[in-house]
């Protein structure tokens, strides 16, 4: 997937913020719809949200929030990223109440199938880790973000950002160490 370094992705006035969001999420759906496939097919079978309607939350959260501003495909995509990791934690969470059979697990299965079930405390844990990296180190998060959930790689992030492959590598480890060590407490 080739990312180009773009023109800032900024609105000049309010009024045209959600414009202006429309068209980005218009001339940007079959890349978003490309990561929110692979972002669920990374999931497991067990998640049965599917990559359009994760696109049309994602569009709404964009939608509903005033003043977002995105200065380059980066931060676009980094808010993009986190907004999939929010509608897929809360749609596995909302799987898992009891009100729609979350007590109950299917045993039925082929035994060929992989196991490759959401665990939504794990997913929700994951998600407060990366909060709390957001906080020490904004940068970090948004690597997780875009690596983690949007799918990129870190060349697409290199060239993204306009910095090296091996800094993008740097920060991952850096994010890494700081989720295990935050989710081993």
């Amino acid at each position: 997937m080739a990312i180009e370094q773009s023109e800032p992705l900024v609105c000049s006035s309010q009024t045209e913020d959600s414009e202006h969001q429309q068209q980005l999420f218009t001339l940007l759906y079959e890349e978003l719809r490309r990561l929110a496939q692979r972002r669920l097919r990374n999931m497991g079978p067990s998640l049965t949200l599917g990559a359009t309607t994760l696109l049309h939350e994602v569009y709404l959260d964009m939608q509903h929030r005033q003043g977002t501003h995105f200065p380059d495909r980066a931060h676009f995509f980094a808010y993009a990223g986190r907004a999939m990791r929010g509608v897929i934690i809360d749609y596995a969470r909302s799987g898992q109440t009891l009100k729609r059979g979350g007590a109950f697990e299917i045993t039925s299965l082929p035994p060929d199938v992989p196991d490759k079930s959401v665990d939504v405390v794990e997913l929700q844990a994951l998600s407060d880790a990366i909060e709390r990296l957001a906080v020490v180190e904004p940068r970090l998060a948004q690597v997780v973000d875009l690596k983690y959930f949007s799918g990129f790689s870190p060349g697409d992030i290199a060239t993204m950002w306009g910095v090296s492959e091996r800094t993008v590598h740097r920060d991952w480890e850096k994010a890494r160490l700081f989720l295990r060590q935050c989710l081993d407490e």
